[in-house]
This record gives C-alpha cells, structure tokens and sequence, in this order.
C-alpha cells in the first residue's frame, strides 16, 4: 500500500493548474446513459473514482474512449485505461445491462449516480448500495423517496436498490419533489431521471453547489429543460430524448482550496491557475481573516501567507456556507495559528477522525459533539500519521508540509479517489514529497 514521505518545514511557492472537478465530473459521466448520442467531455481528472466509474460504465455497455494532453500540451488517443486524461467520449447507444454491482460501487458512494438515468431510459436499474469514505451515514433514501414519487416501482434485497417504472410506455413521471434534507447528489440523481420524465417535475430543497448548475448546464446543452439550477426550487420539464453535446467539466473547487491551505500552513505564496474564485468566497475570506493576502485574475488566484496565521473558527453547512469538504483542511491550519478557533460541523456526524491523528503530530484538539476545538501550537512535529476519508488525508499532508521533520501519511489510496498527482504539484510547488511502498 503506497504512503507519502513528506519532509516539512518548506514553504510553497510557484504556481500550479488546477483539475477538473471530481465532484462535478462524476454524475457528468452518468449523464451519457441518458442519451443514445455520444457525450463528450474535456478537462476530466485523473483519478480513480473517474476510473470506477468508467469501468461501471463499460459494464453496462457504455462504449468509452480517452484522450489524453502529451508532451507539449497535444492530446492523443488513448484507451480507456491509460492515465493523464484530458478529455472522454461516451457513447451509450448501446447500453444493455442496467446493473451497477458492488464489487465496482462499493468504494465510491457516487455511484448512486446511475440509478435515475438508468430507471429515466431503461425503465430499469439494479443498484449496488454505495460505500465511500467512513465519514457518516449517507443514506440514499432521498433518491428512492424521488423515484418512488415519479411512479418507480422500488424495492431493496440483498443490498440491491431494484427501480422499475410500472407506468404505460415505461416512462417515469413528472412530479413534486421534495427532499428532507439538503442532498448533492440526491438533486442530481432526481434531476437527471427527469429529464426524460413525462410531464414537469419541481425539485424543492435542491442543493444549490455549482456541481449541480454544472450538470444542469451540460442537460440543458443536451436538451433538457431546466430552470432554476443554483436555488433550491428547480423545474424539469420532461422531453422525449436528449442528444450529445462538448462540455467543459468545471475547475475543482476543493482542490483549489486544499492547495491554498497547504500555502497558508507553510506559510507560502502561491499562484493556482485553471481554476475560479467565484464558487470559493467564503473559503477566499476565512483565508483572508487568517491573515493571508489574496488577489484574484481571471482564472487565477494568488495567495501571500503571513509568518504566523491567525486561528478562525468555521461552521460547515450547505453551499453557499464554508464547505464540510474544506473544514479538515482548515482544522490542518488553525493547528499552527495563533489563537483558538472553534470548528463546527454539522453535515457529516463522524467526520472530525482526522484530530486524532494531527493531534499525533503535536496538535491541540479538543473534541465535543460535533464540535471542534483548535488551539495553535508553535510548531508541529513529523510523525505517522494514517488517512480516515479523502479530505482527511488532504489535511495530513498540509500538516505534514507544516511540520518539522518527517512525516509519513499512510493510506493514501483516499487521495488518489479525489486529488489528480497531488505529489507532482506539490513538488512543483517545492515542497520534498515522495510516495513510497
């Protein structure tokens, strides 16, 4: 099992381009089952749970070709399991096993992802449930609850989520979607199944992230009707078909926010290119209330760090609040910040694992409830550290560039399923970083 060997102590410097978003590029592939035309999409990263998916793809009959950029920035043709990828076509006119099963799901929660598409054109899916990072429960009731008002017949054996529509022509329905709670890919599972929905359906409580404004953007250049991506009321009107379409998955918002952490902690300078600060505003001010000079360009930003942050408190909620996936990386900061932050979260029950181990390179934490407190120490110190979640381990490796010493952060399989060559562009940045067996 691969670690990272990080030698800290080095401040970041020099500038780096951001991926595309996992986050956005993940359902983005499971649109492709919607249409019988080709999907072609650019800026796709290189990551692992970009490969599950396409494998889960390719078993249900998905045809997939990658490109990837070469030396000098050309792309060339590549198969489906080469690396590098720049961009992919998808051509599901062939798709004939509406099965998604758990030897492929059981890593990566966003599998779910094909239940909607697939019941919207099949009128049919099998459905491994999910598994994931170990952050909390993340039922997928919310998608059933959806279907099941669109006229899906569901039923759940043997850890198999079954959709069938029942209606004449197998056909889902349009209808009043209402969501308990506030559900990323819940929205998008149900927005996709409505697509080809006969008549409107009006999704309430939807997730406003600028993942779902991505897919609904990418929908409506397939075809789709759709109003309202980025509230929380979003009208479907249903068509008959969709067709392919060339769209551009969007910069990821997280990564360009790990990054500028890991700038902060080190008290670096750093310049992020490919990327935007319009979906990371109140991550950009938090920084800024740390102490760090930020500027911004068009699809750049540069961030100075202080010699010493100061510590500020967060609390996690729903975009457009500070992030949960951002608050390991903020929780990695405040340890070396001057004074005491307090650290809310409140959308993930179990995801505060990653104290524990800072705390093994020198941290103080403090842990009541779902709250976090932060008191920065002088300097932390190398040591093993073991990775819980992805963004977890993203907040080991920014303490780990902090600290004095050596640090080892093991399981890093987590950071390959969300971080494109996190080594590379860390090393780019120059800090000594080397994955080991």
């Amino acid at each position: 099992m691969d670690k990272l060997l990080i030698e800290g102590g080095i401040p970041l410097a020099g500038e780096i381009a951001i991926s595309g978003a996992k986050n956005a590029a993940l359902p983005l592939l499971c649109a492709a089952l919607l249409t019988r035309e080709p999907l072609t999409l650019t800026n796709v990263p290189d990551l692992h749970d970009i490969d599950t998916m396409l494998k889960l793809l390719v078993q249900m009959g998905v045809k997939v070709s990658r490109e990837k950029v070469g030396a000098g920035g050309t792309a060339s043709a590549a198969p489906a399991a080469m690396s590098g990828t720049a961009s992919v076509t998808l051509d599901a006119s062939g798709l004939d096993n509406p099965v998604a099963p758990y030897d492929l799901v059981k890593t990566m929660r966003a599998a779910v992802l094909v239940l909607g598409p697939l019941a919207a054109r099949c009128g049919e899916a099998r459905v491994s449930l999910p598994g994931g990072c170990a952050i909390g429960a993340r039922p997928v009731d919310q998608h059933i609850r959806g279907l099941q008002a669109m006229g899906a017949e569901i039923t759940v054996e043997q850890g198999y989520v079954h959709a069938r529509t029942t209606a004449a022509g197998g056909k889902l329905k349009g209808a009043r979607l209402f969501t308990d709670m506030v559900t990323v890919t819940g929205t998008e599972n149900l927005m996709m199944a409505a697509c080809l929905a006969d008549g409107e359906s009006v999704i309430e409580n939807a997730a406003r992230e600028p993942e779902v404004v991505d897919l609904a953007n990418c929908l409506i250049a397939m075809g789709a009707r759709i109003s309202g991506a980025g509230t929380d009321v979003i009208r479907i009107q249903g068509v008959d078909r969709l067709s392919g379409t060339t769209h551009r998955i969007m910069p990821d918002r997280i990564e360009t926010g790990t990054y500028l952490c890991a700038a902060a902690a080190t008290g670096g300078a750093v310049r992020l290119t490919n990327t935007s600060s319009s979906y990371l505003d109140v991550v950009i001010d938090k920084l800024m209330d740390a102490g760090c000079e930020i500027s911004l360009e068009r699809a750049t930003i540069n961030l100075k760090a202080p010699p010493r942050l100061k510590a500020v408190s967060i609390r996690t909620a729903p975009y457009p609040a500070f992030p949960t996936d951002m608050q390991a990386q903020f929780m990695a900061i405040n340890t070396v910040a001057d004074g005491t932050a307090i650290m809310r979260e409140t959308i993930f029950e179990n995801r505060f694992m990653h104290a524990v181990e800072l705390i093994r390179l020198g941290a103080d934490i403090k842990i009541d409830g779902n709250t976090a407190f932060v008191t920065g120490v002088g300097k932390l110190d190398g040591a093993t550290v073991m990775a819980t979640d992805l963004r977890a381990s993203a907040s080991l490796v920014i303490a780990g560039l902090a600290a004095q010493g050596e640090t080892i952060v093991d399981r890093i399989y987590h950071l390959d399923r969300g971080y494109e060559q996190m080594e590379t562009k860390l090393a780019a940045l120059g800090a000594r970083v080397r994955r080991v067996k």
